[in-house]
C-alpha cells in the first residue's frame, strides 16, 4: 500500500499468524511433556512439536499409540485400572490445550504373548477384558497381529541387536518367557518380530506419537519414523508395566 511518498508493506497473514501458531503448539506440547508424565526426554528432539503441528494444521485429534502386553495374570486388576486413569489424566491435559482432543490407541501385543507361551484362551481372556475396560474410558484398541497381517510383510533393519540391547532382552526373556527356547534364542526371536512390527505400526499410525513405558535403551524396537514419548506407567516415578504387577505387590519400584 502506498501513501504519498511512503510505501507501507503490509505483513502477510501467514507472517502474523506464525508466532501465535508456534505459541499454540508449544502450549500443547508442554501440557503433557512434563516430568509429571515423562520418565526421560522424548526422541527425536522436536518430534512432539512436529506431530502436534500436523494435528493443528489438519484440525484433527492428536493420536497417541502404545503397546499393551500380557503378563502372568489372565485378568486385569488394580494395576491396569491405575494405568488407565493415569493415561486418561494425560489425555485430559492435552485435550484442554487442543480443541480437537486426543485419541489413545492401545495396541494389544498378542504376538508377544504367544511367543512368551501364553495359550490362546489366556490371551483372549485377558485382552477381551482390556478391550472392554478401554472402551468404557474412551480408548481404542487393536491387535498387533492384525496390524502385522495388513502392513508387516517385511522386516525393518537387520536381525542382530547391539550387545547392550540383546542383554536387556535376554534378561527379560529369562524372567517372562515360558517357551522351549533358551533366553538368548527367545530374545533374538522377539527382536526379529519387533523389526517387522515396528514397520507395520508406523504405516498403520502415521503422524502419531508412540508412547512407551520402556526407557530409551529399547528405542530400536519402536517405529523409526514416529516420535517416542517415554512415559511413567501408573504414576510419577513408576515405570513397571501394569500387566507384570501382581495384585498384592505394593512395591512399585521403577523398572523396565
Amino acid at each position: 500500500m502506498t501513501t504519498g511518498d511512503q510505501t507501507i508493506i503490509s505483513p502477510s497473514r501467514k507472517t502474523i499468524a506464525e508466532p501465535a501458531e508456534a505459541d499454540g503448539i508449544e502450549r500443547i506440547v508442554k501440557s503433557f511433556n512434563t516430568w509429571a508424565f515423562k520418565r526421560e526426554q522424548p526422541t527425536p528432539p522436536g518430534g512432539l512439536h512436529d506431530a502436534v503441528a500436523t494435528a493443528r494444521r489438519k484440525r484433527v485429534p492428536i493420536r497417541l499409540v502404545l503397546y499393551w502386553g500380557k503378563g502372568p495374570r489372565d485378568l486385569p486388576g488394580p494395576p491396569e485400572t491405575q494405568c488407565f486413569a493415569y493415561l486418561a489424566q494425560c489425555r485430559s491435559r492435552i485435550a484442554a490445550a487442543h480443541n480437537e482432543g486426543v485419541l489413545i490407541t492401545l495396541i494389544l501385543t498378542d504376538t508377544h504373548a504367544r511367543l512368551n507361551g501364553h495359550s490362546e484362551q489366556q490371551i483372549v481372556q485377558y485382552f477381551s477384558r482390556i478391550n472392554r475396560s478401554a472402551s468404557e474410558i474412551g480408548f481404542e484398541t487393536c491387535l498387533l497381529s492384525d496390524i502385522v497381517d495388513r502392513y508387516g510383510s517385511t522386516s525393518d533393519g537387520d536381525l542382530h541387536p547391539d550387545p547392550q540391547l540383546l542383554t536387556a532382552l535376554r534378561e527379560s526373556a529369562a524372567k517372562w518367557y515360558g517357551g522351549d527356547l533358551d533366553p538368548t534364542e527367545a530374545a533374538l526371536r522377539y527382536y526379529g518380530m519387533n523389526m517387522t512390527e515396528r514397520r507395520a505400526v508406523e504405516q498403520a499410525f502415521p503422524e502419531s506419537i508412540f508412547v512407551t513405558f520402556n526407557s530409551s535403551k529399547m528405542r530400536p524396537l519402536f517405529p523409526d519414523s514416529l516420535p517416542i514419548f517415554y512415559m511413567y506407567s501408573m504414576k510419577k516415578g513408576v515405570a513397571v508395566k501394569p500387566w507384570f504387577v501382581a495384585f498384592e505387590d505394593e512395591s512399585l519400584a521403577q523398572s523396565d
